[in-house]
């Protein structure tokens, strides 16, 4: 049985590009051969055939940890050991993803960050920490969850003055400010790891070793604020499945 022109043309679509967003695609020369540094991750979202396939484009991929075992990674070691992806390997930092003060200023041609930024406790800080070693022209790829399908979905939308009034007093990772309102309004239901609320208490009050607490919660509104903030220019904003905000922006020159 032979297909219609369309559909063949579909399954070849399909078959190169993946999930591969086509906002995505008209902006693929900022992370061609290029190096970035990712905070958090390695990121499925940013593998071959998903979403937005930085990993197979990039010259090479850098990556920042909190620490030496996480949640998420397991156990990891400073030095070229950050594994990305299949056969690609870049330097493994051990530092605060929001504090990148072993890195030089215009260090990198492009920052990745997957559902890292809610997890910080000071959120401008780190954008503008990203923003500095961006090198002029280079580009900030964001992706946060929506809350609408998240566990977050009955907190409300952080206020960008409230972001700003922990920039400016300077709030460290060890902070615990919303701690009532996140084990109040947590939706257990759609997080089963965090157990009972007793449970997911007892792991909130051990934040800064687990970092597993969204001290945040992010729309698209929210991050436009945050980039115009800081004069960077928005190329694109997107959602997608199953939980995804992507925003896209490079420092002016």
């Amino acid at each position: 049985m032979s297909l219609n022109p369309l559909r063949l043309a579909r399954l070849v679509k399909k078959r190169v590009f993946g999930l591969e967003r086509p906002e995505f695609r008209r902006h693929r020369a900022l992370f061609e051969g290029k190096v970035g540094l990712e905070i958090g991750g390695p990121s499925k979202i940013f593998g071959r055939g998903d979403v937005l396939p930085v990993y197979p484009l990039a010259a090479r991929v850098d990556g920042i940890n909190f620490a030496e075992k996480t949640v998420w990674e397991g156990r990891i070691s400073e030095g070229m050991s950050y594994r990305y992806a299949n056969g690609k390997t870049g330097h493994q930092y051990i530092g605060e993803g929001g504090v990148l003060d072993r890195i030089a200023d215009a260090r990198y041609d492009f920052v990745l960050s997957s559902h890292s930024l809610e997890h910080t406790a000071n959120a401008l800080r780190a954008v503008s920490e990203w923003k500095r070693v961006l090198k002029p022209g280079g580009a900030m790829l964001l992706v946060l969850p929506e809350r609408r399908y998240t566990f977050d979905h009955r907190r409300p939308v952080t206020s960008f003055e409230h972001l700003l009034q922990d920039f400016e007093a300077n709030v460290q990772e060890d902070d615990l400010t919303h701690l009532d309102e996140i084990v109040a309004l947590h939706d257990l239901s759609r997080d089963l790891p965090a157990g009972s609320p007793e449970q997911f208490r007892a792991r909130s009050l051990k934040n800064f070793e687990n970092r597993c607490l969204h001290q945040h919660v992010f729309d698209a509104g929210l991050l436009r604020q945050v980039f115009a903030h800081f004069g960077i220019e928005r190329l694109y904003e997107d959602t997608a499945p199953p939980y995804h905000i992507i925003a896209l922006g490079t420092k002016r020159s």
